[in-house]
């Protein structure tokens, strides 16, 4: 990671997260993402799209203090799963998780205070804009993951709508495990037509250190087994 001209600042929290060596894709968005440039990149679930966005984005933003980001993720667990890792990246840049199922006043009032990285699903992040439509002012960098799913998701009004407020230049990083129709949509929607396309060539297929299990059961099974199932993934 050392050889990424990434901030060293976030050389502890690799090492406290035992990375040390760059997946592929990693090695392949992180200059990209650096230099400023739009980017969409294409490669299998699982492979480090998250840290390939969030190491050149946290760079970003420590060189550029005025500067601001939105990441959009197309559901709650995936954007709080983002916010988490954020968090173990840094806890020096102030951040607003803006989702489904969270108060939304508490939101309203983290917001208000201009947060340097909002991290939210296009659904709360609509409805947040419709009382403020300057609430990404200034920003710098919107990142899309997980593009392919987005659409599919009946997200397509609200990210017309996120589109429409947004003012100035900006860099778009979109992420997806496929390109097709939907993250081509979004494509055309938020990133420049010189886009850099960064494509895996294992983009699609499943990761091969990924364990998947097929149970048999009832309906009314499926509840139980499935917590048994987390609790044990989650070491008991």
């Amino acid at each position: 990671m050392k050889d990424l001209n990434l901030d060293p600042v976030l050389f502890p929290a690799l090492d406290a997260l035992q990375i040390t060596t760059p997946t592929q894709v990693q090695r392949d968005v992180i200059p990209v993402a650096l230099e400023g440039m739009d980017l969409i990149a294409v490669a299998q679930t699982g492979s480090g799209k998250t840290l390939a966005y969030l190491l050149p984005l946290i760079t970003r933003l420590n060189a550029n203090p005025q500067m601001r980001a939105l990441i959009l993720s197309p559901s709650r667990e995936t954007a709080e799963q983002v916010h988490r890792v954020f968090l173990s990246l840094t806890k020096q840049i102030s951040t607003c998780l803006a989702v489904t199922g969270l108060p939304m006043a508490q939101q309203e009032k983290e917001l208000r205070k201009s947060p340097r990285v909002i991290v939210a699903t296009p659904g709360r992040l609509n409805d947040h804009l419709k009382n403020n439509k300057l609430l990404l002012k200034g920003l710098g960098t919107l990142v899309v993951d997980e593009a392919d799913r987005m659409l599919d998701t009946g997200f397509e009004a609200q990210l017309q709508f996120i589109q429409s407020t947004l003012r100035g230049e900006r860099q778009t990083l979109m992420f997806a495990a496929s390109f097709g129709k939907w993250a081509e949509s979004l494509a055309k929607l938020f990133t420049k037509a010189d886009a850099i396309q960064i494509r895996s060539g294992a983009a699609g297929a499943p990761v091969e250190s990924l364990k998947q299990t097929v149970y048999f059961m009832t309906a009314g099974q499926k509840e139980n087994r499935l917590l048994d199932e987390l609790k044990k993934m989650r070491g008991g």
